[in-house]
């Protein structure tokens, strides 16, 4: 029996708006949105921590001309809706809603650009399905991050601090915790406007989500993953020296880090801290056009 034409019409329109970014699969759409400018070769943006796709708005510009950028926002960040990120893990669900955008959009070995969280979620992306990235750009982030607390710290050994930490996060009211951020970002961003807008998304972010979304990075090693990766991956990582770090220091702290990835491609930015598009954006649009090259 012949299906109605109108269908036909339905099943059309759903594959280009999908084609088009403006619905993912429904995990996709639960988990966050994605904007989609330009024309050309895939490549998709993750921001970090509470951080809005704005974070990209420069290498939207710079890559809009010859690719077709995806910007990821996620969830329950810098204002936007909380929806499927009320309750339960983060990180792990934008995995799979990243990977089910990509499959549903038809999107062909997208390059994957991430900074921080967005940079460990890639890594995630490119372990679990690996025929879903080309190639991958890590901004600033590491396999396991807590071993920023300790190198020797495990997925078990830090799950109490981790779990007080997500709780006191959680239960902090707006003032005080906007008062915490108001103190920390300054070590992360040296820009003026880039700590004013990352202050702003900051704010705007369900406290709830980002305590969650950080308890996930800090008891999530993916580390035992890193040999067996086959995707091409560039890690950026910034070094400023007011911060008290030293190259040998930070140098020392990536290259341990990835040591077990193999060809992975260690890019040292100066003069800028963990928001290296911010810092010194002259200096990572280079990088990018590199990784893309």
């Amino acid at each position: 029996m012949r299906k109605p034409h109108n269908i036909h019409l339905f099943a059309v329109l759903i594959a280009i708006l999908s084609a088009l970014g403006v619905i993912g699969g429904a995990h996709a759409a639960d988990r966050m949105r994605v904007a989609v400018t330009g024309q050309g070769p895939d490549v998709i943006l993750i921001p970090g921590l509470a951080s809005s796709g704005a974070v990209w708005d420069a290498t939207v510009k710079q890559l809009s001309a010859t690719h077709r950028v995806h910007v990821v926002q996620v969830a329950g960040f810098a204002g936007a809706p909380v929806a499927g990120n009320a309750e339960g893990p983060v990180v792990e669900p934008l995995v799979e809603a990243i990977d089910d955008y990509i499959a549903s959009a038809k999107l062909t070995s997208p390059a994957v650009i991430g900074h921080s969280m967005g940079g460990f979620t890639g890594l995630l992306l490119a372990q679990r399905h690996p025929e879903h990235v080309g190639r991958l750009l890590i901004v600033d982030s590491l396999p396991f991050f807590a071993t920023l607390m300790s190198p020797t710290a495990t997925v078990e050994t830090v799950r109490p601090q981790a779990a007080a930490m997500r709780d006191a996060i959680a239960g902090i009211d707006a003032a005080a915790f906007d008062s915490q951020q108001a103190m920390t970002l300054p070590r992360m961003v040296k820009s003026p406007e880039g700590l004013k807008a990352a202050l702003e998304w900051s704010k705007a972010s369900d406290r709830p989500t980002v305590a969650r979304a950080m308890y996930d990075l800090m008891t999530t090693d993916a580390r035992p993953g890193l040999t067996a990766v086959k995707t091409p991956v560039t890690v950026l990582y910034p070094l400023d020296p007011a911060t008290g770090a030293t190259a040998a220091m930070v140098d020392g702290l990536y290259g341990a880090a990835y040591a077990a990835l193999p060809g992975v491609a260690l890019k040292r930015i100066d003069g800028a801290r963990h928001f290296i598009m911010l810092d010194q954006p002259q200096a990572f649009a280079a990088a990018v056009e590199a990784f893309l090259r």
